[in-house]
């Protein structure tokens, strides 16, 4: 599935989700150029050169984005008041998206990938 089945995913969800799900898609698609889009475990994907890079889902209370890159001090310190086991991210819904930090994760993990 492509971004069709993104845009389906995203409009599952009510107005004002809907609009941080695109934002995290949009956000991510332009930190990452080359990126494309597929549906795997029934949540967006972003992936590059073919290969599944960074996954973001939309829950009741927050947005979890996975998986978690390695970085440098200062990133783990960012990340760290939303780190959710391992390699999960969640980001409350009752507070602003840090938009920049899931930016950077892209960053990182395409780094990584590269």
């Amino acid at each position: 599935m492509t971004g069709s089945g993104i845009d389906e995913y995203i409009a599952s969800f009510p107005a004002d989700v809907q609009a941080v799900l695109q934002e995290i898609r949009r956000r991510i698609r332009a930190a990452v150029p080359g990126a494309a889009e597929t549906i795997s475990y029934r949540i967006p994907a972003i992936t590059l050169n073919g290969r599944r890079l960074i996954y973001f889902a939309a829950w009741r209370h927050h947005i979890s984005v996975y998986p978690v890159p390695a970085g440098d001090a200062a990133f783990r310190q960012d990340i760290g008041p939303y780190l959710h086991g391992k390699g999960t991210v969640r980001f409350p819904l009752s507070q602003p998206v840090p938009y920049h930090l899931i930016e950077q994760m892209a960053v990182l993990l395409a780094g990584q990938r590269g």
